[in-house]
């Protein structure tokens, strides 16, 4: 299949990240928002990003002109009429998710892929709601989407081998790394692994074993990660955490490992998500 033009849909954090990545590829991207402020938004931070990197020298001026160039903002989904594969990166909302796959399937030609960048979310679920679920599949990416090397590719129940394989080449193309979930399993491999985790880490401060400090610096030196669990939190956004945390419940039986710790919850309940609201598990006003 020949993809020259890529669509995301969303472009908060992780979609404009992606479609960055998308192309700088050589991809002509659209990336379309619900909001026109939310789409220059998602350019502005493109734009910033791609001048530090001319600043420390990793591409020429003229480079990051090329790949600006390639890369239009819309409010229109009409404009996904054009377009010869999709990557959605809408908040995780399984409703929300299912309506957009819903309303794609109407303007976009038959074999068009489509791709979700759901972290956790059922896949069958949402390729159901697109009419061609042979041709859905999840491309989880992850935070940030230009730095980071793994994509997750993720098998839906009726995803075709074709649609995954599509799918694995442009994320290679796109210098990824991949793994394929061979099952669509809730949280897929990394949050599988990681949530415990997370979980563990406020429950080691909400009991009073240690300090958010001193755990985080203890998971740094002592596992040799990049980033504590907290640190992490902030990174991707608190209420992700939390999201992903109360599926996996949902989905898991239940099982008491999942089960959200009160000081999580109450962090929602405060608005302290993290970097993007300048407070999280730390300050950063």
């Amino acid at each position: 299949m020949d993809v020259k033009n890529v669509a995301v849909i969303g472009v908060g954090l992780m979609g404009n990240g992606i479609a960055q990545v998308a192309a700088q590829a050589g991809f002509q991207v659209v990336m379309r928002d619900i909001d026109e402020r939310f789409v220059q938004g998602g350019l502005g931070a493109i734009d910033r990003f791609l001048g530090r990197s001319v600043e420390k020298q990793k591409i020429k001026e003229s480079e990051k002109q090329a790949i600006m160039s390639r890369i239009r903002g819309t409010v229109s989904m009409e404009e996904m009429a054009d377009v010869d594969f999709v990557i959605e990166a809408v908040l995780e909302d399984l409703e929300l998710k299912k309506g957009v796959f819903a309303e794609l399937d109407r303007l976009c030609r038959p074999e068009v892929i489509f791709t979700s960048n759901t972290s956790s979310m059922s896949i069958t679920e949402i390729a159901a709601a697109s009419g061609r679920p042979e041709r859905v599949a999840g491309m989880h990416f992850f935070n940030p989407a230009p730095l980071m090397r793994l994509v997750e590719v993720i098998r839906g129940f009726q995803t075709s081998d074709e649609t995954l394989q599509v799918v694995t080449d442009i994320a290679t193309k796109m210098g990824k790394e991949t793994v394929q979930v061979k099952k669509d399993s809730p949280g897929f491999i990394v949050n599988r692994v990681m949530m415990p985790h997370v979980i563990e880490a406020i429950r080691l401060v909400e009991e009073g074993v240690a300090s958010m400090e001193d755990v985080d610096k203890a998971v740094r030196l002592g596992l040799n990660y990049p980033m504590g669990p907290f640190e992490l939190m902030d990174l991707t956004g608190i209420d992700i955490a939390s999201h992903v945390t109360e599926y996996l419940f949902r989905e898991l039986n239940k099982e008491n490992k999942w089960v959200a710790p009160q000081l999580l919850k109450s962090m929602i309940r405060t608005n302290r998500l993290g970097r993007k609201t300048k407070a999280g598990w730390y300050d950063y006003d």
